[in-house]
């Protein structure tokens, strides 16, 4: 998309229309193996194109990437010439159960946290099994609450690690989910974030690992 592969020649100044033109022309060409040229799609309006965003997930694609027609080649992530509108993420209410300081500025808090779902134990009786990780999704205000929360709420330590009682939900956001044989679940998240804090939701309350398995 930035050099002409036939000529040697730097595009990054044309316009998107034209790039993508000449690309499409190479590839037709040269059809080199195991690539494809990236669809574009034809819209007539914003309800259709939000028809189109909507069914990203059950097509398998993580989204839409909207492009102006004179958008030059830029680097970096510029304003006004491309937007990326990902899929809506899935959601799961998952019981904080270990954290760790944060680092940089975050150093004095208690801002890594590790997140699990209820399963069944060997014995029939309910357990944490964790499902995921994550640093944001907060608000300074609330790191400060989440802290204070942490300390008060110790049962155990271990090195960095403070494990904590399993009393506090967060709605976790994530983009998609996967089989894992590194975790004690099963399972890992792709990019989670707090979503939300449930101080208003009892830990007992909280998803179960098959909700996130299915």
């Amino acid at each position: 998309d930035a050099v002409e592969i036939s000529t040697g020649r730097v595009v990054l100044e044309l316009p998107y229309r034209e790039r993508r033109a000449r690309l499409e022309a190479w590839h037709a060409e040269k059809s080199p193996p195991r690539t494809d040229v990236s669809p574009t799609i034809a819209f007539a309006s914003i309800a259709e194109l939000e028809a189109l965003w909507s069914r990203a997930r059950e097509t398998g694609i993580e989204g839409l990437m909207l492009k102006r027609r004179d958008s030059p080649y830029i680097a970096g992530r510029p304003k006004g010439h491309w937007y990326k509108w990902k899929r809506a993420p899935l959601t799961l209410d998952a019981v904080l159960m270990y954290a760790q300081r944060g680092s940089g500025k975050r150093s004095s808090y208690y801002s890594d946290y590790t997140f699990g779902a209820w399963r069944a134990s060997e014995n029939g009786e309910p357990e944490l099994v964790p499902v995921g990780k994550s640093y944001f999704g907060f608000t300074d205000e609330e790191l400060k609450e989440l802290d204070a929360f942490v300390r008060n709420h110790t049962v155990d330590s271990v090195g960095p690690v403070r494990q904590v009682e399993p009393k506090l939900v967060f709605e976790v956001a994530f983009d998609s989910v996967h089989r894992s044989t590194r975790h004690k679940s099963g399972v890992a998240m792709r990019f989670p974030r707090i979503h939300r804090i449930r101080w208003d939701k009892p830990a007992a309350e909280a998803d179960r690992l098959e909700t996130l398995q299915a």
